[in-house]
């Protein structure tokens, strides 16, 4: 099964995998599973680290390195996806959240999150 990790399980994943719910970790660590990090992902962390954010202090460049080095796929952000967001119900405006959202969706791809208001979209969302 193909899983996109939204940004906090990701940063979970990378730093401190005991954060993270056992069933996601479960499902991060079978080898069975295709496990892909958005490129909107590394975005977010780059502007929310600049911005000073407490909790987005790891360098992207060195956890996108980290990510692929264990296996990681990159997941590009395409006009596809982009367009997509217009037909979300606006019930975030996280604009980050969207387009993982989008990207799940488009890409038919499992996305994993912590986040009650993911949760609610509908598509291939998975809540721990």
């Amino acid at each position: 099964m193909k899983l996109l990790l939204d940004t906090h399980l990701l940063l979970w994943a990378a730093g401190t995998p005991k954060r993270l719910p056992a069933a996601a970790r479960r499902l991060i660590e079978d080898a069975g599973n295709t496990l892909l990090f958005s490129a909107a992902s590394l975005w977010e962390i780059a502007i929310k680290r600049n911005l000073g954010r407490a909790d987005f202090q790891v360098d992207a460049r060195l956890l996108r390195r980290g990510l692929l080095d264990n296996g990681y796929e990159e997941l590009p952000v395409s006009s596809e996806h982009a367009v997509f967001i217009d037909s979300l119900p606006d019930l975030h405006k996280d604009p980050f959240d969207r387009i993982l959202i989008a990207q799940a969706t488009v890409e038919g791809i499992a996305l994993l999150t912590s986040d009650a208001v993911i949760a609610q979209y509908p598509g291939p969302i998975r809540k721990f």
